[in-house]
Order: structure tokens, then C-alpha cells, then sequence
């Protein structure tokens, strides 16, 4: 693999790209294609998780959707640099027992200059919802361009 576009170093422009890929490639919710994203050896933390390695990564992300059902995310640029981006994001999920959580979080990234995150670092807190309170509604995977953002929903 050559890279992932953009490249480093970021412009608002770019570092929007970014986050819209990476958006978009969560909520089809394919393991080993969002694996590619990152290096072979990125690191990453995610709450109180550490995982090095894509292999790692892979395994993590088919134990998350597989939990976390009907899961649909939204992610906005905070700020970024260089080679970094920082971006909060929420999602929406159910688990098996039908409870509606919306977890809401903060990611810092530092990709290698090939376009691949090297490292992710991930705070990320739930809480527990109605139904009644989802705000993401549209179908399973990527979000329609005409969805509201996390700004526009007030979130």
C-alpha cells in the first residue's frame, strides 16, 4: 500500500477529508477495511484498552460492532497540525438487550506521512439513552451529506 490521502501536513481543508473518512469508513462497520487506515504498528488506547498492530485492531473492532448494534458516528474537527488531528464524535448504538446509548468522545490522531494513523488515542464516555432521544437517523452506514453534524444538533 502506498498511502492514504491526504498527506500530511494538514490544512482545515484536509483535516476535514480526514475525519469524513474515517466517519464514513466506522459506520460501514468492516474491520479489516478500516484496519487499513492505520499503520502495522500503530498504537493505540482506547478508554482503558492499548492495542498495538492492525491485527489488534481488527480483532477490537469485530468485538465492538458486534456489541454495539445498529451503531451509526459522527466525528468534527477540533483542531489540528501538522501531522495531527484531534476530533470529538458521538455515536449512537443498542445493545442486545435493546438499551440506546449515545457514547460521546474525544480522538487524537498522528498519522506517518504516507496518510496511515499511526497512533489514535481515544476518551470516550456512554450514556444510556431512550429511544426516543437518538438524534442519527439514517440508514446503516455511511451519514447522507444533508445530515445534521454535531455542531447542528447541538451536540
Amino acid at each position: 500500500m502506498s498511502g492514504r490521502p491526504p498527506f500530511p501536513p494538514f490544512t482545515a481543508e484536509t483535516a476535514a477529508q480526514k475525519a469524513r473518512m474515517a466517519e464514513d469508513a466506522w459506520n460501514n462497520r468492516d474491520p479489516a477495511k478500516v484496519a487499513l487506515a492505520y499503520t502495522e504498528d500503530s498504537v493505540w488506547r482506547n478508554r482503558a484498552e492499548f492495542l498495538q498492530g492492525r491485527a489488534e485492531i481488527e480483532a477490537f473492532l469485530t468485538r465492538k460492532w458486534a456489541r454495539e448494534l445498529d451503531y451509526r458516528l459522527i466525528k468534527e474537527v477540533w483542531t489540528f497540525a501538522e501531522n495531527r488531528i484531534a476530533v470529538r464524535f458521538a455515536y449512537e448504538f443498542h445493545d442486545d438487550s435493546g438499551q440506546w446509548f449515545r457514547s460521546y468522545g474525544n480522538e487524537n490522531w498522528e498519522f506517518s506521512e504516507e496518510g496511515l494513523m499511526r497512533r489514535r488515542i481515544a476518551s470516550i464516555n456512554d450514556l444510556p439513552i431512550a429511544e426516543s432521544e437518538r438524534k442519527f437517523f439514517w440508514p446503516l452506514g455511511r451519514r447522507p451529506d444533508d445530515h445534521p453534524g454535531l455542531s447542528e444538533l447541538g451536540l
